[in-house]
């Protein structure tokens, strides 16, 4: 049969105080004896006691807890933004609760209204395309709203993020100023944040006089290295080849590289690769990737910031609005043609 779970009454018992002492120890162990408390955390771990988190919200009119929503669990481009918020909330004593959307509008509706079913104090997403009905959720969910990663035209409440159109434009325009002619581009997934990029790569096509459909492969699978590969492939079908490729993704960017290797098409002589969001191996790769650097951990540190600020002391940013920036890093994948 299943052991009955153990009580905060059993916790006391154990360690020959009061239930309210036990209570006071595991909220505020500053307010009891060191010996006491480690008198009393003993006997929880012998219980294998869980506090009951609910009963605590009624007593104290609060969670301590933050809700994170993000578009994936799996998605590397998410791993620095997560620890930042981690590395900032948890020792403030926040716990972080995240869920992911999938990149589906319908999963993020659910995650939403789930989310604040556990009474969040603040809500940090990834994104701003909500739908009307998140965005109504969201707006009368009477706690900081902090969304991140794009710039928004109508934030709910505090937008955080960088113009991913813009550095896609820059990246291609870099590309169109070392020379070359035959841009092409790869991108994946199509949310909202690829489509930017798609549109900043056109925009500087555009303007250059270069704009041409072959150029383009995409794909609304899943974005990894084997795709980055699939869709050079594309590209270059034909006998044709771009002389240089702007990838929506590191990850994609990494696949092209790869790709060159197995064609023996030499980087950066015969073709210059750029990528997006600047991940760790993008530095290590041989030759290293350029790429447009997003300052994901800073941008979940300010975030954690900001509703700190709000939740502690109401003082909120002077701006609704804040632009983290981004930064292009040209490395060894792109050279002027010769």
């Amino acid at each position: 049969m299943r052991r009955k779970r153990s009580t905060l009454a059993d916790v006391a018992s154990l360690a020959g105080v009061s239930a309210v002492t036990v209570s006071r120890a595991l909220r505020r162990p500053d307010m009891v004896s060191a010996k006491l408390h480690d008198r009393i955390q003993s006997a929880v771990r012998e219980l294998a006691y869980v506090p009951d988190v609910a009963a605590s919200r009624l007593a104290s009119n609060r969670t301590h807890t933050i809700g994170v929503i993000v578009s994936s669990l799996t998605n590397g481009v998410f791993a620095d933004y997560i620890n930042a918020l981690h590395d900032n909330l948890l020792p403030a004593g926040y716990q972080v609760l995240i869920l992911s959307t999938r990149y589906s509008e319908a999963e993020e509706e659910k995650a939403i209204a789930t989310m604040l079913g556990q009474h969040p104090e603040a809500i940090i997403i990834v994104g701003v395309d909500q739908s009307a009905h998140s965005r109504r959720l969201l707006e009368s969910s009477g706690v900081p709203v902090v969304q991140t990663f794009q710039l928004a035209e109508k934030p709910i409440d505090i937008n955080l993020g960088l113009d991913q159109e813009q550095g896609a434009y820059e990246a291609t325009k870099a590309l169109i100023d070392l020379g070359h002619t035959h841009v092409g581009v790869i991108a994946s997934r199509l949310d909202s944040r690829a489509r930017a990029r798609l549109d900043g790569y056109s925009r500087a096509m555009r303007e250059a006089g270069l704009d041409d459909k072959k150029w383009r492969a995409t794909t609304p699978d899943q974005t990894t290295v084997m795709a980055g590969g699939k869709l050079l492939a594309e590209l270059i079908q034909g006998g044709r080849q771009p002389d240089a490729v702007f990838c929506c993704d590191d990850l994609l960017a990494l696949g092209v590289l790869f790709e060159c290797q197995r064609r023996g098409i030499k980087v950066p002589d015969q073709m210059s690769i750029i990528g997006f969001n600047n991940l760790e191996f993008a530095a290590s790769a041989e030759p290293p990737l350029a790429s447009v650097a997003t300052p994901r951990y800073e941008m979940g540190k300010m975030a954690a910031e900001i509703v700190r600020n709000i939740i502690e002391s109401g003082e909120r940013p002077p701006a609704s609005q804040i632009d983290v920036g981004f930064k292009l890093e040209l490395r060894g994948s792109v050279k002027r043609p010769r």
